[in-house]
């Protein structure tokens, strides 16, 4: 008979089998309510489920992050339930977990509209509030595979069809509907309280664009009212930051079909990125890196050799000569850059070797993932490797993450977390190796003192990684930066130096980015600041406008005066009303408006305003050149708005 310890060492005994709802009950009312599911030894199952021997146990409450993921889960079944309810014709798919919500794909004779999206909720919340219960049952493969393709739903019969002959298939339900499902499910519909209809998609049957195209659903759930409201706030505000629409209005860049995932960038968003390659040059630079230029295409064989076309291969892009050699568009850096450390004998004596480009490469993404600048298929990566000894890791590590987390600050992220991934299922090199490279870079991190979250299985193929994770404005995370020891691709690619001993040695390769890809990061700067830039950042720092024609000329001037000083400033000189241009260069977020009317021209001052709305007066033309030029310098403290707060309350 089971003897059952919880979380606090408890042990419950029971003369009998036992199921996990009951459990919970003997320990309190208000537990037995609140239970979603149990974790019986580190399995979530049921709270139906039997427990017939001796183990652990944990009851899962919407208060766990696996209670959020089985109300999800659990909602993804009410959809499915409501559409066929209200489209009988309508066959399902499947319906995964997303982050921070689920979809259900379907495949219908029509598109799905808005207004079936709204009586799709309804229906959802009908079900929910009849509390039904939730049931399980487990058929034989074969018998299953009848099942589903007897009440038609052919795309089931398939997916079971995939499972080995002689497993069991177990359904989910609930009243007279069910669909195949591996489980655990909330008790009954009427745990499923918080949930909202989000959009209707395309999606390819089991993402090949070969297969007929099905609608996905989206929908988000959630454990109360008050959870579900709050995300829905992010995603308005996250809509408004939307750095696609935003990169229109501000007339940054634009994609177009002709070159998908790759980015058409205008005069505005150039300037920009090339303001990030300049600060990214500048501290590299400072730093001890040397910047190399390494070839896009290179003969297939190199990432053959590499491991590349093995573990990475479905995401890369080939060309065939006339001759019929294979050429490789490069996907990553790393195997150009051991092909400069390998040109000439190396010494001990250089390392560690920092080596960094901007280099820019090209990966194969699903035209279905492609997302504005967040997710393309050429991209320009702010990468660089460091060539060292074993004991030359902790060191070069420690200056690593100082530099990325610096580097952070400047733009204005500070909660940032850090990730360790070790080993993933496809890799090259030995255990040993992995061993050898994943206790290297724990002693890094602990050197370094930062606190790192386990990301099993997510490590590079070569090497393991940390991957720093920023929290921008409203609370969205983003994977930019990263670090990965790698003790494998230098031995692979030939890459050695002469040690101390006179004898040859193979290097240890760190592999580094702090931005990541540069189209990636200036679209999370972009809904970050939601367009307003810092001034340092601004594509044009300040605009200088006359309140009639009769101040073009002075107008100039100042422009001319505040470019010698390396700002980026525009005129405005057209035949318009001053309030006009104040309003349209507001909408485009320039940090600085500067008017001149006949009182400025005559006292050589500007009369200035913020992107927000705050007149701060006249300010004579040198002092308002160095109070612009301090605040570009500042990397985005208010100089020149605090001074004359400063003044004004002085």
């Amino acid at each position: 008979m089971p003897a059952i310890t919880l979380p606090d060492g408890r042990q419950k005994h029971f003369d009998r089998p036992i199921s996990v709802a009951e459990v919970a009950l003997s320990i309190g009312p208000g537990l037995a309510k609140a239970a979603l599911a149990g974790k019986v030894n580190g399995k979530l199952v049921d709270t139906s489920a039997l427990i017939d021997h001796d183990g652990t146990l944990s009851i899962v409450t919407d208060k766990d992050p696996e209670g959020l993921e089985i109300i999800r889960h659990s909602t993804a079944h009410l959809l499915a339930n409501a559409v066929q309810e209200l489209f009988p014709d309508a066959q399902v798919t499947i319906g995964p977990v997303i982050e921070n919500g689920f979809y259900y794909d379907f495949a219908y004779k029509r598109p799905f509209s808005t207004d079936d999206l709204a009586s799709i909720e309804k229906r959802m919340a009908e079900i929910a509030a009849k509390d039904l219960k939730v049931h399980r049952r487990v058929l034989p493969r074969d018998e299953a595979v009848a099942h589903f393709k007897h009440i038609g739903e052919h795309y089931k019969a398939e997916i079971i069809g995939a499972i080995p002959a002689g497993e069991s298939i177990s359904l989910y339900g609930q009243g007279n509907w069910e669909d195949l499902c591996r489980g655990p499910h909330v008790p009954s519909t009427g745990k499923l309280k918080a949930f909202k209809l989000t959009k209707v998609a395309g999606a390819y049957w089991r993402g090949d664009s070969r297969n007929e195209m099905l609608q996905r659903i989206y929908g988000t759930a959630w454990a109360s009212e008050k959870q579900l409201k709050e995300h829905l706030t992010r995603l308005e505000e996250a809509e408004k930051r939307d750095h696609r629409r935003i990169g229109k209005e501000l007339d940054l860049f634009h994609l177009q079909e002709e070159a998908p995932g790759a980015v058409f960038w205008h005069p505005k968003g150039w300037a920009l990125f090339q303001q990030l390659i300049a600060y990214m040059r500048r501290r590299q630079t400072e730093a001890g890196y040397q910047e190399v230029n390494t070839p896009q295409v290179m003969d297939r064989e190199l990432w053959v050799k590499s491991g590349h076309v093995e573990t990475f291969g479905e995401n890369m892009f080939y060309t065939q000569t006339p001759d019929e050699r294979v050429f490789a568009l490069k996907p990553m850096n790393c195997p150009g850059h051991i092909q400069v450390f390998k040109h000439g004998l190396r010494s001990y004596r250089e390392l560690p070797l920092r080596l960094a480009e901007f280099g820019a490469v090209n990966r194969y993404e699903p035209s279905g993932a492609l997302h504005g600048l967040m997710r393309v298929r050429s991209f320009t990566q702010d990468d660089a490797h460091v060539f060292c000894t074993p004991e030359q890791i902790t060191a070069e590590s420690v200056k690593i993450t100082d530099l990325i987390l610096s580097i952070y600050r400047d733009f204005g992220f500070t909660d940032v977390r850090i990730k360790f991934s070790d080993r993933p299922a496809r890799r090259v090199g030995s255990d040993e190796i992995w061993d050898q490279a994943e206790a290297a870079l724990r002693h890094a991190s602990a050197a370094a003192g930062i606190e790192t979250i386990l990301n099993p299985g997510e490590g590079a193929f070569y090497g393991p990684k940390l991957e720093f994770v920023l929290r921008d404005a409203i609370g969205r995370d983003w994977q930019c930066g990263t670090l990965q020891v790698d003790f494998n691709l230098p031995h692979r690619l030939g890459a050695s130096y002469i040690g101390e001993d006179s004898q040859k040695h193979t290097p240890v390769m760190l592999h580094r980015a702090m931005f990541g890809s540069l189209e990636r990061f200036t679209g999370i700067l972009i809904e970050h600041h939601a367009g307003k830039l810092p001034t340092w950042l601004a594509p044009v720092q300040a605009v200088v406008m006359g309140i009639t024609n009769t101040q073009d000329k002075y107008c100039l001037e100042v422009a001319e005066n505040l470019k010698n000083q390396g700002l980026r400033v525009e005129t405005d000189l057209r035949y318009e009303k001053v309030g006009f241009k104040i309003r349209e260069h507001t909408i485009k977020r320039v940090p600085f408006l500067l008017v001149a009317g006949e009182r400025e021209v005559e006292g050589r001052t500007l009369a200035v305003r913020t992107r927000g709305g705050k007149d701060l007066g006249s300010l004579e033309l040198g002092e308002l050149s160095t109070l612009l030029c301090d605040e570009v310098a500042s990397r985005g403290r208010l100089v020149l708005e605090d001074r004359v707060s400063q003044r004004r309350s002085g």
